[in-house]
């Protein structure tokens, strides 16, 4: 149930992206999901690649700033609604949503949305009540 995901603080300034991805393709590393996010002077890219700790280190050794973060991989179903009824369990347990983001999966029947909740714990034993599918790490890492 634990994803790992990490985060790389960027300046905001051209070709500061492409050199995170250089680095981790020469580390050998997957990228399996990503969100960039930007202010005017940096920006902040949340990755969930097939192997956190070597990128991590790849990337440090190569002057990034990086941390991990632990977030919740949920598969939601890829149809109207779908989304909203599990935003509505976490709203009626008081539950704030810090960011997410999401993709489809290759079967399309189904998109798996990638949460930071401010109370990771209590969201993941609310989600599992609720009967959503939690993916850990490795599930997610192997789509």
């Amino acid at each position: 149930m634990n994803v790992e995901q990490i985060s790389i603080f960027l300046e905001n300034k051209s070709g500061r992206l492409a050199e995170v991805t250089s680095v981790l393709s020469e580390a050998g590393i997957n990228i399996r999901a990503l969100y960039l996010a930007d202010t005017a002077d940096f920006g902040i890219l949340r990755l969930i690649v097939n192997e956190t700790e070597k990128a991590r280190q790849a990337l440090k050794e190569n002057g990034f700033t990086v941390e991990k973060t632990r977030v919740v991989a949920i598969e939601v179903p890829d149809r109207p609604g779908g989304l909203s009824s599990i935003l509505n369990t976490i709203k009626d347990e008081g539950i704030n949503v810090e960011y997410m983001y999401a993709f489809v999966e290759k079967s399309g029947e189904n998109a798996i949305v990638i949460f930071r909740f401010d109370e990771f714990e209590k969201s993941v034993d609310i989600l599992q009540q609720a009967g959503v599918r939690i993916l850990g790490g490795e599930e997610l890492s192997a789509l």
